[in-house]
């Protein structure tokens, strides 16, 4: 993609109602658009992470047995009314009549909507276990939306639903659900903890929420430095310096990001749903449920507020929105050999933007930095023949020939 001809314009400074570092920067950068508070647009660069992520969460959440579906957003006051939620969600849901004066409510989970789809659709314990899950928007009426992707009004949410016969085969699918969530947050380049929480107003027990360390979080957290043990401090009978119940190891305060969630919801939701499955005497049992919950947004938030400098934005190289962004420095326009670079890494499946716009040096460089792809290519007139190749996180630099460089991109996106 020649920069030029792409949507990327970015801004000299960092917008100035923006309090958090990820809407800074990305907004900055042309990832992100505030259309108003909590509610932003993901402008081609974003929505190129966006993707990235999302197809790490489909790659993991698939190899766990999940199957992909589209509930809608739209939702009628009866649904909540069979679980006493329309009311308790109030504060949160956005709701109102349409032009039937019926009573919609805009969805802020959908634990109502997947039990009334498969109630009817599960007769035997024959059908069971089985795991649905859908990357669908979410409207929440936070009356604090001011970190930017972290905390929004209508956002991206995958969620995970999983049905089982009895809390023993529940268990061993949420010890899978688990390992999956780490293998996310790991390739998205965020190390994440797991620590026990409130399940709050979306189920009367106590859930799992997955946290990343930072400064910019919200929550509040006590943790052990070995990681086995770790609680939300609203929740939690310790305080920082005591033992750890486990290890015996003092424990630390931090703040934390949530960037995920479990919670068993046990068959609350079966029953007021009358979702009821057939056991192997013959015997009705109300299906057992429990719902996993990632934010791809939030993770792109989160990502930020990790992997940044002075400069601007470090990507990863999991979710770089291209793999490759190539620099043209060279007085002559049309390099000969910046074109053979960007035609060789097409060739070789990288994705690639090129910056040939006639602008200076400094403006290309300032921009490279605050847009923050994982590898940089340099053609200049100093360099000659050399290409000069740097990794944004390390900013270690090397220079190389054609060939050689397409074998460290392949060493390095293995």
């Amino acid at each position: 993609m020649y920069q030029s001809h792409y949507f990327v314009k970015t801004l000299r400074e960092p917008p100035k109602n923006e309090v958090s570092i990820n809407a800074k920067l990305l907004e900055q950068a042309c990832y992100i658009q505030k259309l108003m508070a909590g509610v932003y647009t993901y402008l081609p660069l974003g929505l190129r992470v966006l993707n990235n992520i999302n197809a790490i969460i489909r790659e993991e959440i698939n190899n766990i047995g999940g199957q992909e579906i589209y509930m809608p957003a739209m939702q009628p006051k009866e649904l909540w009314d069979k679980t006493n939620r329309w009311e308790e969600l109030s504060n949160i849901m956005y709701q109102f009549k349409d032009k039937s004066d019926h009573l919609i409510g805009l969805a802020t989970t959908h634990e109502e909507t997947i039990t009334s789809i498969i109630k009817d659709r599960i007769n035997s314990y024959k059908d069971l276990p089985f795991y649905l899950y859908q990357i669908q928007d979410k409207f929440r009426n936070e009356p604090r939306a001011k970190s930017g992707l972290i905390r929004g009004r209508e956002f991206a949410m995958k969620d995970l639903y999983s049905f089982h016969q009895d809390e023993e085969d529940l268990d061993e699918y949420y010890k899978k659900s688990m390992k999956a969530y780490f293998n996310i947050f790991s390739r998205v380049g965020l190390k994440s903890i797991m620590i026990e929480a409130s399940g709050g107003a979306f189920t009367k027990q106590y859930s799992h929420e997955f946290q990343v360390l930072s400064e910019a979080g919200e929550d509040r957290i006590i943790y052990c430095p070995k990681y086995d043990f770790a609680q939300n401090i609203e929740i939690s009978k310790f305080k920082e310096e005591d033992k750890c119940p486990k290890c015996g190891r003092l424990l630390k305060f931090s703040k934390g990001i949530e960037v995920g969630n479990i919670f068993k919801l046990g068959t609350r939701f079966s029953q007021a749903f009358g979702a009821y499955y057939l056991d192997k005497t013959g015997k009705k049992q109300p299906i057992v449920m429990a719902s996993y919950g990632i934010g791809p947004g939030r993770l792109m938030g989160a990502i930020i507020e990790v992997h940044h400098d002075n400069n601007g934005i470090i990507w990863p190289p999991g979710v770089t929105p291209f793999k490759v962004h190539l620099i043209d420095l060279c007085k002559q326009k049309n390099n000969p050999l910046a074109k053979k670079t960007y035609h060789a890494c097409q060739e070789n499946n990288f994705d690639i933007l090129y910056d040939e716009r006639d602008v200076s040096p400094g403006i290309k460089l300032k921009d490279a930095d605050l847009i923050g792809i994982s590898v940089r290519l340099i053609i200049s007139d100093k360099n000659k023949d050399k290409i000069e190749l740097t990794y944004r996180d390390t900013k270690e630099t090397s220079h190389h020939s054609l060939v050689s460089v397409l074998k460290e991109l392949k060493k390095y996106y293995k």
